[in-house]
């Protein structure tokens, strides 16, 4: 490759390094770098020794750098992309600093990794399926130990008294964020609901500060069994009523003392057979008749 520097990492920014010159990268250095395709092709051609397709273009990417852009023609990498990254100093010759395969926008990529901690989602745990909390888990917080004395303990219940762990602020704060959007206030059903859960008498309450906002349904033809919104509600509510209508039917108004003729298409067709029959008769009356004449007035005309 001539005076190409190819190998990489190599740094011609110490040649200026401790000199009055001021780092910079104007129009000349840009035009080089911008016109050094070749020098980008040759390394890329044999870094990859297949593959390297037409050129696509350059990026300044920072001072004394730009990174030519190569499609890339290897099997199964549609939309992939060789990136050649040349470097140039003042009075220094065009350097190879690195050579990359990378994806492009319209690129086929695996998806992003998530950690195993974080691939289970709402309803995959099944019979027989273990999964125990994070040691860390934010949703968790100490309990207390119980004290021997029912009265108290039983007070204390809903605060975790007895129980290992309990509720902290960030898990109910996510759960009450959950419940709001699945059976909330701004839900469609509730925006049209004339009652409330809060009045509703198939409404289960909740112990603790979580029962403040929310409540168990108990209705089977509504949300049987979910934790639902006080300010939410159905058509369900205990309270709800049939609208009763005070105002007396008024019948709809029509004039029975004049009538409509109406002739079927039958009687029509009977008068027109009627019309030609008689038509018919009368043509061969007035034929007799003339008949008739004629032979009475022969012996008239004879005599």
């Amino acid at each position: 490759m001539g005076d190409v520097n190819t190998e990489v990492g190599t740094d011609q920014g110490a040649t200026v390094a401790g000199t009055d010159e001021e780092p910079g990268f104007d129009a000349e250095l840009r035009e080089r770098l911008a016109s050094a395709v070749d020098v980008a092709r040759a390394a890329t051609e044999e870094f990859a020794i297949t593959g390297v397709g037409e050129h696509l273009g350059t990026t300044v990417e920072a001072a004394y750098t730009t990174t030519h852009r190569f499609a890339s023609e290897l099997p199964g990498y549609r939309g992939w992309y060789w990136a050649c990254v040349l470097a140039l100093v003042p009075g220094g010759e065009v350097t190879v600093d690195e050579i990359a395969l990378l994806p492009g926008d319209d690129a086929l990529v695996a998806p992003e990794w998530v950690p195993w901690e974080k691939r289970i989602r709402p309803g995959d745990l099944g019979a027989g399926d273990l999964l125990p909390p994070a040691e860390d888990d934010e949703r968790l917080v100490p309990g207390y130990v119980s004290s021997g004395d029912e009265a108290l303990d039983e007070a204390a219940g809903p605060i975790g008294l007895g129980r290992p762990r309990h509720l902290s602020r960030q898990g109910r704060s996510a759960a009450a964020e959950r419940w709001t959007a699945e059976r909330g206030p701004d839900t469609e059903i509730a925006r049209s609901a004339k009652h409330h859960c809060g009045t509703c008498g198939f409404l289960v309450p909740l112990a603790g500060s979580l029962g403040t906002m929310f409540g168990i349904c108990a209705n089977e033809y509504s949300a049987d069994g979910q934790t639902v919104h006080l300010e939410y509600g159905c058509g369900a509510h205990s309270e709800t009523e049939v609208p009763k209508d005070t105002t007396p039917p008024v019948p709809d108004a029509y004039d029975d003392a004049a009538v409509d003729v109406v002739v079927l298409p039958q009687q029509l067709a009977a008068s027109a057979r009627a019309r030609s029959a008689g038509d018919t008769s009368a043509g061969e009356a007035g034929t007799g008749e003339t008949a008739s004449g004629a032979e009475g007035s022969t012996p008239a005309d004879e005599a």
